[in-house]
């Protein structure tokens, strides 16, 4: 195939693509105009379970968002080339899986138009008037970061810019956590490790989207990724998958230690039918114990085959761990009594349930659809893909 065909040919497969995603987008959004003209009773969610499948997604792009950034924090603000090389492309993901998930987020309150009523109405006791400032904030220096490394007359702001970016990302990810950490109401949640929690998720789910898109990229132009590479990715992708299992046992731990807690966690881990089973099988077998093996196997973890699928099982485990925590922690009911019955009109002590419909799904791979639709059109007119100085590259991944 010579270069014009093959030209003519990516020209086809990038519309396809964009078309493709773009449609995906359309068929969210309509999801969203049907559960707005015809009311929540279309969706799963009730008076208890206020937040559904929807929320999972939106969630998992605002964190992933902040995590993927990591990638341009150790490039910038430590120096290390390797990373440096892929700081802009880390920056576009993290701007765009921000843009989609807040899309998710908007369209799922069933009045998006009252944003603006938060955002000029601010009350600073609710973490959530905190977090219209952080999302907005972020969008803001994660621009103007990404215009100082794509401008040449502007590198010498890049270190500053990636520090500042550094912090943001991090306080923004507190934020999110605290939403559910600050939330006294559900059993599962008012916990200070949800915040901490939140933040190593976010390094594990941003690098694993980074390292799948990083990868389709280089498949589709015909580039081979050196094995240095890989080998300095998966070891990260192990350490941060590695924290994200220390903190669930430590949070799991640390609820068994007190008595109130006792139920919700035999709920979780025991008695909890779907949400047991996708703690166990989803989020620790197939999201962290078995991406482990692959990460950590002295042959498989070289292939960046193996790589790849360890990353996309770190995603599966994601959306499970979201899930569980986000819907899980509402069907649980608030013990008001501990070590009483509790009963009344209101649900009170009994256990939700909750059954995610087509339209949810719609709207929330909706969102995804927006992130790689701007991250598609964005890397084909600018130049984002990673270019890697290989004098900087030893054989075993140091730089």
């Amino acid at each position: 195939m010579n270069i014009e065909v093959f030209r003519k040919f990516e020209e086809k497969a990038f519309y396809a693509l964009v078309g493709f995603l773009g449609l995906v987008a359309l068929v969210g959004f309509g999801a969203a105009h049907y559960m707005e003209t015809h009311g929540h009773v279309v969706t799963g969610m009730t008076n208890q379970v206020v937040w559904g499948i929807p929320h999972v997604f939106a969630i998992f792009l605002i964190v992933a968002a902040s995590g993927v950034l990591n990638i341009a924090s150790i490039g910038s603000v430590f120096g290390k080339p390797i990373y440096k090389a892929r700081a802009p492309l880390s920056a576009l993901l993290a701007i765009a899986m921000l843009a989609g998930g807040l899309a998710v987020l908007m369209l799922d309150l069933g009045r998006p138009d009252r944003l603006i009523i938060a955002m000029t109405y601010l009350n600073f006791k609710s973490v959530f008037a905190w977090n219209v400032i952080l999302y907005t904030g972020f969008f803001t220096i994660v621009a103007v970061y990404l215009w100082t490394m794509m401008e040449r007359k502007m590198k010498k702001y890049t270190i500053d810019a990636g520090f500042t970016a550094f912090i943001w990302r991090i306080i923004l990810t507190t934020g999110t956590g605290s939403i559910f950490g600050f939330l006294v109401a559900r059993q599962a949640y008012g916990s200070a490790l949800l915040a901490p929690m939140f933040i190593i998720m976010s390094f594990s789910y941003g690098l694993a989207v980074f390292i799948v898109v990083q990868s389709v990229m280089y498949r589709w132009i015909g580039l081979t990724l050196n094995p240095a590479i890989v080998r300095r990715l998966k070891n990260l992708l192990a350490t941060f998958v590695a924290a994200v299992l220390y903190f669930t046992i430590v949070y799991h731990i640390t609820n068994l230690y007190f008595t109130k807690q006792h139920e919700f966690e035999r709920f979780i881990l025991l008695d909890g039918g779907v949400y047991t089973n996708l703690f166990w099988i989803g989020q620790i077998m197939l999201g962290t114990l078995l991406p482990l093996a692959l990460l950590l196997h002295p042959t498989k973890g070289e292939n960046c085959v193996y790589v790849i699928w360890a990353a996309l099982l770190v995603i599966i485990g994601a959306f499970a761990q979201l899930y569980v925590i986000i819907i899980g922690g509402q069907a649980f009911p608030l013990d008001l009594f501990p070590g009483m019955s509790q009963s009344s009109s209101f649900f009170d002590g009994v256990i939700h349930g909750y059954s995610p419909t087509l339209p949810e799904f719609l709207l929330g791979i909706g969102g995804v659809a927006i992130a790689l639709l701007i991250t598609t059109i964005a890397v084909r007119v600018l130049k984002f893909v990673p270019h890697d100085d290989f004098h900087h590259i030893t054989p075993d991944g140091s730089d």
